[in-house]
């Protein structure tokens, strides 16, 4: 069991679930909760159209297993094999009442629908005058260590984070899934939440009833007086690891997971630094452009003189994921890596 954060958790009862399984709980309830909720993607509802039995996959991850026979084909949509008919129906959906989910197997496929995303849903509220809405969420997934290869494993939150207009969710946990959410679902403008492949069998304690938690609010995972360490996603178990370890020197971490990226909680990370002096990016991302260069960057220009030491960061190679599992593991921020980042700061 992970630790959990300092966000105060609803009543009622909890159990313990899956990423998976709290992420479905999220879309059921929330379709039940509202019928204006559909969901649409390739293989969402088992592969209409295909001999065999309806529903038998959910998406190729089983996110959405089990929604057809309760919602029905009208509000869970089996696409085709096309990025760009599905974030712009889903565009075009949310401009007329309804609160699509869109899923992309792959989020390193928005090169195939990027213009829906970049120039229309982003940019609907602005060239309105913000008399549209466009209440759509983007589901996707990111990140190495699945052996998909270089085409399906890359960590592509920094370019939809550059973009006004959209909000960008990241949660590292099955409690942060499910409250994030339910909040991109109910939330007026489009959000891209993206779901780290390796996160899905991670087991957490999760409340059963429905609770949405605010974007732009970090997650504090440990306390600590030495280093700040800024970790995004899946980073987050990486960053717990090496904060235990280092606990075990005498060395304590304030461990803080953003959870959005837009909007970022500047303040907290901000704060922390101000008591720490000292600050650990990591994330999982290439570092050029990157958002451990962005924070980083945060941090520098506006708590320089909080700071002890230069700013350290834990990233991916620029490089594209490598295919090779033994390359693909040392591609990955690891915990050693973290823990020698961490020590390189102390002993500046």
């Amino acid at each position: 069991m992970f630790s959990e954060s300092r966000t105060t958790h609803p009543g009622g009862k909890s159990s313990v679930k899956t990423y998976r399984e709290a992420l479905n709980e999220a879309l059921r309830q929330e379709m039940r909760r509202d019928p204006t909720v559909i969901v649409l993607g390739e293989e969402v509802s088992g592969g209409a159209g295909c001999p065999g039995e309806r529903d038998a996959y959910g998406g190729v991850f089983g996110v959405t297993k089990g929604l057809l026979p309760e919602f029905g084909a009208e509000r869970v949509l089996d696409t085709p094999i096309s990025e760009s008919a599905i974030v712009g129906a889903a565009a075009g959906a949310a401009n007329n009442g309804l609160r699509p989910v869109a899923e992309l197997m792959f989020f390193d496929f928005i090169g195939v629908c990027f213009d829906q995303i970049f120039n229309q849903a982003a940019k609907f509220r602005y060239m309105f005058g913000g008399k549209s809405r466009t209440p759509m969420v983007l589901r996707a997934t990111v990140g190495a260590g699945f052996r998909a290869g270089a085409q399906h494993s890359n960590m592509l939150h920094p370019i939809v984070t550059h973009i006004p207009g959209l909000k960008v969710v990241l949660p590292a946990t099955p409690y942060d899934a499910k409250g994030l959410l339910i909040q991109a679902i109910r939330d007026e403008d489009p959000v891209i939440f993206l779901e780290h492949k390796l996160l899905y069998d991670l087991k957490g304690e999760v409340p059963d009833e429905p609770y949405a938690i605010p974007f732009g609010e970090a997650a504090f995972h440990r306390e600590g007086d030495d280093v700040t360490i800024v970790a995004i996603s899946a980073m987050l178990h990486k960053a717990l690891a090496a904060a235990d370890e280092l606990a075990k020197e005498g060395i304590s971490c304030d461990l803080i997971d953003p959870r959005t990226t837009s909007p970022l909680d500047e303040e907290a990370i901000l704060e922390s630094v101000e008591v720490t002096g000292r600050l650990v990016v990591v994330d999982e991302g290439n570092p050029r452009c990157g958002l451990a260069a962005d924070i980083a960057a945060l941090v520098a220009e506006r708590a320089f003189h909080a700071l002890r030491a230069p700013v350290r960061t834990v990233t991916a190679p620029h490089t594209p994921v490598p295919f090779a599992p033994e390359l693909e593991d040392a591609y990955i921020p690891s915990v050693e890596k973290i823990v020698a980042a961490v020590r390189e700061v102390l002993e500046a």
